[in-house]
């Protein structure tokens, strides 16, 4: 492997799993050094692209932080930065626990995809969020980190056909 393959594999996988560490600067359970696991079957790396294609039951791990799928997409800006992330299957994975005080939120859908600078992930397509008792369904879920705020829609592609349902618990 070349020398500069490899700088960008690592540069790929570290920049990938650390932008996606949800609360975006890497939570108090996730130390920057923690180390990137990733699991797949096979690895498609397009250095002028700035892509990385994992493909055949994918896991990323780094700390508290999950995403899984059957093929994940990582996307570089030109500066060489992560700017979004993309897990695709028929239940997509994600988890992350951006308060070590707060139950960890978990979310599935057939594609899950983080937005690196917006600080935004979005749920699409079967979308389903859960987090300390609260459950939210629907076409497209949509998670604004900072503000720790969830919008919901019932459409997937001009579809209309996966409506909004939610389960909120009382405050203690």
């Amino acid at each position: 492997m070349t020398r500069r393959l490899s700088a960008f594999l690592i540069a790929a996988l570290g920049a990938a799993t650390l932008g996606l560490g949800l609360a975006g600067a890497v939570s108090a359970q996730t130390p920057p050094a923690a180390p990137v696991k990733v699991e797949a079957d096979r690895l498609d790396l397009d250095q002028r692209a700035g892509t990385a294609v994992y493909r055949g039951n994918v896991k990323i791990r780094q700390g508290e932080m999950r995403l899984h799928g059957a093929r994940i997409e990582i996307q570089r800006n030109d500066a060489g930065e992560l700017s979004r992330a993309t897990s695709f299957g028929e239940r997509a994975y994600l988890r992350h626990r951006p308060n070590p005080n707060k139950a960890p939120i978990e979310g599935h859908a057939r594609r899950i995809v983080y937005h690196v600078a917006e600080r935004r992930v979005e749920l699409i397509d079967q979308a389903e969020l859960d987090q300390g008792g609260d459950h939210f369904e629907g076409g497209r879920l949509e998670y604004f980190i900072d503000q720790e705020v969830v919008q919901a829609r019932s459409e997937v592609d001009g579809s209309d056909d996966q409506r909004i349902r939610m389960t909120l618990q009382p405050e203690q």
